[in-house]
C-alpha cells in the first residue's frame, strides 16, 4: 500500500476503506429483516431530525404558553420536562411523537410490535441525556434505541 492508499483509506474512513476490501455492510435495517425502501424501513436521518424539531418547537410553545404563561426565562428550564413526558406518554401509547407522527415515522420494537412501558421509559431516559442519541450504529439507530430495543420506520 502506498501513502496516497493510506491516506485516502484514513481520509474516507473505516467503512470506506473495509468496503474497498470487499466487505458488504448491506443497506440500514437488513439485519432486522426490514425493507430497504418504502414503508417499514428505518428512518433516516434527516426525517428523525425534523420530527425532533417539530416536537422540541412543540414543547417550547406549551411550557412558554401554558406553564410559564409567558415567562421566557423559565420556559426553558420546563421544556426539557415537557418533551420527555410528551415522549413517554405518546411512544408509549400510540407509537409515535406528532412530530414524527407528522413525517410519517413510528418506534417499534426489532421484533415489529409496540414497546412496553419499560423499554419506552428507558428509551426516553436515555434520550434526555441527549449523548445515546446521536452515537448510532450501522443500522442508524441510537443508543438509546438500541438499550430499548426499538427501531424507528417509515409508516
Amino acid at each position: 500500500m502506498d501513502k496516497r492508499q493510506a491516506i485516502g483509506s484514513w481520509l474516507s474512513g473505516p467503512k470506506a476503506a473495509a468496503e474497498d476490501m470487499g466487505v458488504d455492510f448491506g443497506y440500514p435495517g437488513e439485519r432486522m429483516g426490514l425493507p430497504q425502501e418504502g414503508p417499514g424501513s428505518v428512518a433516516r436521518f434527516g426525517r428523525r431530525l425534523g420530527a425532533l424539531a417539530i416536537d422540541w418547537i412543540a414543547c417550547q410553545l406549551i411550557a412558554y404558553g401554558l406553564i410559564t404563561r409567558g415567562d421566557m426565562g423559565n420556559a426553558g428550564e420546563w421544556t426539557l420536562g415537557v418533551f420527555l413526558l410528551m415522549s413517554l406518554l405518546t411512544v408509549g401509547t400510540v407509537g409515535s411523537t406528532p412530530g414524527k407522527r407528522l413525517l410519517g415515522l413510528r418506534v417499534v420494537s426489532e421484533q415489529g410490535g409496540r414497546l412496553g412501558f419499560g423499554r419506552v421509559l428507558a428509551r426516553t431516559l436515555l434520550l434526555a441525556l441527549v449523548i445515546p442519541a446521536v452515537v448510532w450504529d450501522r443500522d442508524g439507530r441510537g443508543l438509546h434505541d438500541r438499550v430499548g430495543r426499538a427501531v424507528q420506520v417509515r409508516i
